[in-house]
């Protein structure tokens, strides 16, 4: 269960990100986007320092996305490993089966 909200939750995050684009941003640093949303006193002022921000913020989510996709390629990696060991015991339990049904074939020909 805690698997399931865990990658439900890296999903949430990672469609959100995907769902801003440059149309609802409008031109990175050049004062409000298009959202309807300001971006905060120094983005809507533009300028030199709205870029700079602007250019922080792409690197921060950048930087998020990263950790989210290698936290997606650790959890798919630990399901592997989940499914690997389940397929091992059912494996053995297979083998053991399949003793079992030699020891009857012994027994009935005695």
């Amino acid at each position: 269960m805690l698997r399931f909200f865990k990658l439900r939750n890296l999903k949430n995050i990672y469609n959100t990100y995907i769902r801003m684009s440059s149309d609802q941003l409008g031109e990175l640093g050049k004062g409000a986007g298009k959202g309807g949303g300001g971006g905060g006193a120094i983005r809507e002022a533009g300028g030199a320092f709205g870029k700079r921000q602007a250019a922080e913020e792409e690197m921060y989510f950048r930087k998020k996305e990263q950790e989210q996709i290698a936290a997606l390629r650790q959890h798919h990696k630990e399901e592997i490993d989940i499914h690997q060991k389940e397929i091992k015991r059912l494996q053995d339990e297979i083998t053991r089966h399949e003793g079992k049904i030699e020891q009857l074939k012994k027994h009935e020909k005695k």
